[in-house]
């Protein structure tokens, strides 16, 4: 089976972190997030890897290469001059994937689900495609997939009632398995979006779409906030996750940080609950805490901030993102 791992977002919630990447390139626990997704397929032995490209593609090919590092082998789909959807993504590659089953998942998220399950699910179902979904015990803010007898009968947002116990709401994980019939529904060359143009209307026409329901450990790496805390969740030592090249003060209070590469942490500075991105420099008897930091160099020749992004400020040789 072929897989297509999604790739091509802008990661505009991660802001300043994705500034010089996109979001699947950013580090975790020593290796691109999109590298650990790449490794969980190659875990069920899917190796031929399809990976879209559209925002700033080289560094998602810098920290993929051929795959070979991650146990697969990557055919890059790119998506230019615009970015096509997650329908249009499949057009987009359709030579690639259209000759047998195939999975598609996102490049953003860490879990364990069991996906030799989900795939013989969808097989004995006869469906033409199958969600997987998990249960969305905190009530988050995703889209709630509606279903009875093992299958998807539509879609729906929370609102402002919180179900019982016995109501939790199914969310989708970002991975779902699609037969290639699914290419009739797709438009060629546009931008589209896969539940309007393909799950709605298969819904409506009286397709089967098989929901197989996982309550695994998923992590979906969307804000500055979540990334922190999934690092930190997953860390062997669960207090500080540190790249290649840091030196830190012995003099130094470091805890429940991420610093990434070539970062320097003086002495009697204190670090707690942050990220510190490739070089920063945090100075002697410096306080950083519940803060994004970059070297302030990146964004000041970034151009325009993303309208989505959390409001920063400039410190020294830093840029400093306080968290929520």
């Amino acid at each position: 089976m072929k897989a297509m791992i999604l790739a091509a977002g802008f990661g505009t919630r991660l802001f300043p972190l994705t500034i010089d990447r996109t979001k699947p390139a950013i580090p975790f626990l020593g290796k691109p997030v999109v590298g650990y997704v790449a490794e969980y397929l190659a875990g069920f032995g899917i190796k031929d890897v399809v990976v879209n490209l559209h925002h700033q593609p080289q560094s998602v090919m810098d920290a993929l290469g051929d795959g070979s590092n991650f146990g697969v082998k990557i055919n890059y789909s790119l998506e230019e001059p615009e970015i096509l959807g997650t329908a249009g993504a499949l057009d987009n590659a359709r030579e690639l994937l259209a000759d047998d089953t195939f999975l598609v998942i996102n490049g953003k998220i860490i879990t364990d689900i069991d996906i030799a399950a989900a795939v013989a699910s969808h097989k004995a179902s006869g469906a033409v495609a199958t969600m997987v979904l998990r249960p969305n015990k905190k009530l988050e803010r995703f889209t709630t997939v509606e279903t009875a007898n093992g299958f998807v009968t539509g879609f729906s947002e929370l609102d402002g009632d919180r179900p019982s116990a016995a109501e939790t709401p199914l969310m989708y994980t970002g991975i779902q398995i699609l037969e290639p019939r699914v290419f009739d529904s797709i438009p060629r060359g546009i931008y589209s979006d896969i539940v309007p143009v393909f799950y709605r209307p298969a819904l409506e026409k009286g397709e089967r779409i098989n929901a197989f329901v996982a309550d695994a450990r998923w992590y979906e790496i969307s804000t500055l906030e979540r990334y922190l805390d999934i690092s930190l969740a997953m860390s062997p030592n669960g207090s500080v996750v540190s790249g290649e090249g840091c030196s830190v003060s012995a003099e130094a209070d470091v805890k429940d940080a991420v610093l990434w590469d070539r970062v320097v942490i003086e002495e009697r500075s204190s670090v707690k609950h942050s990220v510190l991105g490739d070089g920063v420099r945090i100075a002697a008897d410096a306080k950083v805490e519940n803060s994004i930091v970059v070297r302030a160099e990146l964004v000041k020749n970034c151009g325009e901030e993303p309208p989505k992004a959390q409001k920063g400020y400039f410190h020294d040789d830093n840029y400093i993102v306080p968290l929520n």
